[in-house]
C-alpha cells in the first residue's frame, strides 16, 4: 500500500471514530529542505487550534506488520482529542508591538529551499539564509513557532533589516548558546561509561548548539560567541555543519585535509541525517584576526 492510499484510509477511519463533531482533513506539509510530509488534521468547527500528526511513521510501522486498528489508535493518542477542542485568540498576532520580543531566527540551506525562500523573509549567510520565526508560548499549547512569511511583514508594516535586528537580540534571549565538548554531548547520549569506551582521550572538537538543541546551529551568528571561543582556541575554527541543530568546532592547525573534512560532512549528510535535518555540505572557518566567516570548500 502507497503512503497516499494508506493515509485516505485513515482518514476515514479516524474520521468515523470522532464522529461528526470533529473536521479530519490530509494535507502535504512543507518542511526544511523541500521535504513534503503527509499530515493528518483534526479541527472543531467552533474552534482555531488544528493539530497536525505526520503519517510517515505510522506508515512504516503498518507495512512492517502493525495492525490497522492499531495504527489508528496509536494516531488517536498522538493527536491527544482534547487539543483540537481548544480555541486559541490569535488575534495578538496582527499587532507587530505584541510579537516583536519573541521573532528570533533560524539557518537553513539556500540550495535545498529555494522555493520556500520565495515567500518568507530571510538574509543571505553563507550558503545559508537566516530566516525569522515567532517563538510562541502559551498555557495550552506549550512551547511552538509560527515561520513569518513574506505576508506578515506586509500586515506588519516592518522589514527584514528590522526581522534581523529584533532576532539577534531575542535569539540568544530566548535560546541561550551553549558550547560542550564533545565527550559531554557522548556522555549526555550514550552515558558515561560507553562514552569513555569508546573515546579515551579527549576529543579535540567542540558543539555549538542551543540549551534547547532545536535549530542550534544559528547560534554562530549570536554576537560575539564565535570571536570568544576563538580567543579561547587561540586559532582559526573549521566549522563543520553537523546539522540545522548545531555545528562542530575544530580548531584550524593547519594539519587536516580540508577536503576530507568536507567529505566527511556529506557522508553524514547522505548517511546520518534525515532529510529535513541537513544545513550544508560545505566546510566553513571562522577567521579569528579578521572575525570573519568564509566557506573552504
Amino acid at each position: 500500500m502507497e503512503l497516499r492510499e494508506f493515509a485516505q484510509k485513515v482518514q476515514y477511519a479516524v474520521q468515523d471514530k470522532l464522529g461528526a463533531d470533529f473536521q479530519v482533513e490530509l494535507k502535504e506539509v512543507r518542511k526544511n529542505n523541500g521535504v513534503m510530509l503527509q499530515g493528518i488534521m483534526f479541527s472543531r468547527e467552533d474552534r482555531n487550534v488544528m493539530p497536525t500528526i505526520y503519517l510517515e511513521p505510522f506508515w512504516k510501522a503498518y507495512i512492517e506488520g502493525m495492525p490497522f486498528g492499531d495504527v489508528i489508535r496509536d494516531i488517536l493518542n498522538a493527536s491527544g482529542k482534547e487539543r483540537a477542542a481548544v480555541h486559541i485568540d490569535m488575534e495578538f498576532f496582527r499587532d507587530f508591538g505584541k510579537v516583536k520580543d519573541r521573532i528570533c531566527c533560524r539557518v537553513v540551506g539556500t540550495e535545498r529551499n529555494g522555493e520556500l525562500l520565495r515567500e518568507i523573509p530571510h538574509v543571505e549567510f553563507l550558503d545559508l539564509a537566516v530566516c525569522f520565526f515567532y517563538a510562541y508560548q502559551g498555557d495550552v499549547l506549550g512551547e511552538g513557532s509560527i515561520l513569518i512569511y513574506n505576508s506578515h511583514v506586509k500586515m506588519w508594516g516592518t522589514d527584514t533589516a528590522e526581522l534581523m535586528r529584533l532576532a539577534m537580540d531575542n535569539t540568544p534571549r530566548l535560546f541561550p548558546w551553549q558550547c560542550s565538548t564533545m565527550k559531554e554531548v557522548l556522555r549526555e547520549i550514550m552515558g558515561p561509561k560507553q562514552a569513555e569506551e569508546l573515546y579515551e582521550g579527549e576529543v579535540p572538537m567542540k558543539v555549538l548548539s542551543n540549551r534547547q538543541h532545536v535549530h542550534g546551529a544559528s547560534c554562530m551568528l549570536y554576537r560575539g560567541v564565535m570571536e570568544r571561543l576563538a580567543e579561547e582556541w587561540g586559532a582559526d575554527l573549521y566549522i563543520l555543519p553537523s546539522s540545522v541543530h548545531e555545528v562542530i568546532l575544530l580548531e584550524d592547525t593547519g594539519e587536516r585535509s580540508a577536503v576530507e573534512l568536507r567529505d566527511t560532512i556529506r557522508q553524514a549528510n547522505r548517511t546520518q541525517l534525515e532529510p529535513e535535518e541537513i544545513l550544508s555540505d560545505s566546510l566553513y572557518r571562522f577567521d579569528r584576526s579578521k572575525k570573519r566567516f568564509e566557506i573552504i570548500l
